[in-house]
């Protein structure tokens, strides 16, 4: 039964892996990282190692992708506010 947890879950990381890598938009990128995550913390709690367990759903599940999301937010805001300078800047005689 234990062997059949193991290729379950090790089967769902595969997924989300592979989710989280065909992905082309940045936010979704990052809820697919938080899904992979998940199912990593999963896998660390069906191989009985509960306190790599927590730490990767601290990390990998909510810092992380928190991080990406931040990143790709600050990133669009400054390339909007380029945006607009270079267009308030064509507009000055």
């Amino acid at each position: 039964m234990a062997d059949l947890l193991i290729a379950l879950a090790l089967l769902l990381v595969a997924a989300a892996a592979t989710a989280a890598v065909a992905v082309r938009e940045p936010a979704r990128q990052a809820l697919a990282l938080s899904l992979l995550g998940l199912t990593l913390t999963l896998l660390f709690t069906v191989l009985q190692a509960p306190d790599v367990a927590l730490s990767q759903l601290a990390v990998g599940s909510a810092l992380t992708p928190l991080l990406v999301l931040l990143s790709v937010r600050k990133a669009r805001r400054r390339s909007l506010d380029r945006v607009r300078a270079e267009q308030e800047a064509e507009e000055r005689p």
